[in-house]
């Protein structure tokens, strides 16, 4: 059965006309149940992680100063939403999906997380709505339980995964890769170990060319036993944050062939959610769920 984390602190109160649009977080699984797609049994409720799972991907010093609240002012604004203990908390809890999905892969070949994606969390701080790293954190937690020898990152977010890579900068038992536009943030980028950014306007064609030339040869080449995948779909034309111009089809033959080279293979796959900001929030529910669509239909 395919394992789902989702609580209901990920969808988070925000001030009036914030930019992020935390209500999908609501939608997504009501849209899941509702066609069919899921049921209620595909859902697990995750919950607060080991501090010691946190702080083999996360600073001591930063860690306990997110969790008492007493990060600095300009610290804050880099994160982007007003800070609180629920919202730390929640935090923690998207973390906690993401390990505990991470196992249910290993004995089901794949599980996703509604929420994470944070891969703006550095080791010592947080930007641009991340602040613990979800999938950094998963893998540090396979590495260190023996569950995992090497892991692939497979980020496909529009936005680099600056803070995943800082983070595994001198880890080789974790490869980083990064496919991202090459005019969104970050504007200063960090060195993952493959970065390929697109050019604005990237279309499908264009971009499942690149990804379908990348990925297999990548797999072969570092042979991992596990991948983290990050399924962002700010990728498509009308993301407000985003710069490519990909479709709806587009974005779900990514996660299509994503997910597909990951059965071939054996290789296990979490996935996290990761970003989407189209006006039209049916849109992202839209896009979002036919990485669900997908999942259920090459694994189950």
């Amino acid at each position: 059965m395919l394992k789902i984390a989702h609580h209901p602190i990920y969808c988070h109160p925000l001030p009036e006309k914030h930019r992020f649009p935390m209500i999908k977080y609501e939608l997504l699984p009501e849209q899941l149940l509702h066609e069919g797609t899921c049921i209620g049994d595909n859902f697990y409720r995750p919950t607060l992680p080991d501090d010691d799972d946190i702080l083999a991907a996360h600073d001591s010093g930063y860690y306990q100063n997110l969790v008492n609240l007493a990060l600095k002012p300009s610290e804050v604004r880099k994160i982007g939403f007003p800070l609180s203990d629920a919202l730390v908390q929640r935090e923690r809890i998207i973390a906690d999906g993401t390990i505990r999905g991470s196992t249910f892969a290993l004995r089901h070949g794949i599980a996703m997380n509604i929420a994470g994606g944070t891969h703006h969390a550095y080791s010592n701080r947080g930007e641009a709505f991340c602040m613990l790293n979800d999938q950094a954190i998963g893998a540090r937690y396979l590495l260190r339980t023996g569950l995992a020898k090497k892991i692939l990152i497979v980020d496909l977010d529009v936005h680099q995964g600056n803070g995943t890579a800082e983070i595994f900068q001198d880890d080789s038992a974790v490869f980083t890769f990064s496919m991202h536009g090459r005019g969104n943030y970050p504007f200063k980028k960090e060195s993952s170990d493959l970065d390929i950014p697109l050019e604005k306007g990237t279309d499908d064609k264009t971009y499942l060319s690149i990804l379908k030339e990348t990925l297999p040869k990548l797999i072969d080449r570092t042979a991992p036993d596990f991948i983290f995948y990050l399924c962002g779909v700010d990728v498509l034309a009308t993301d407000k944050l985003g710069t490519l111009g990909m479709s709806l089809e587009g974005c779900a033959a990514r996660d299509q062939f994503v997910l597909k080279i990951c059965k071939m293979n054996g290789i296990p796959v979490q996935c996290s959610m990761g970003g989407g900001y189209s006006q039209d929030i049916r849109t992202i529910v839209e896009a979002h769920a036919n990485t669900f669509r997908s999942a259920q239909e090459i694994y189950f």
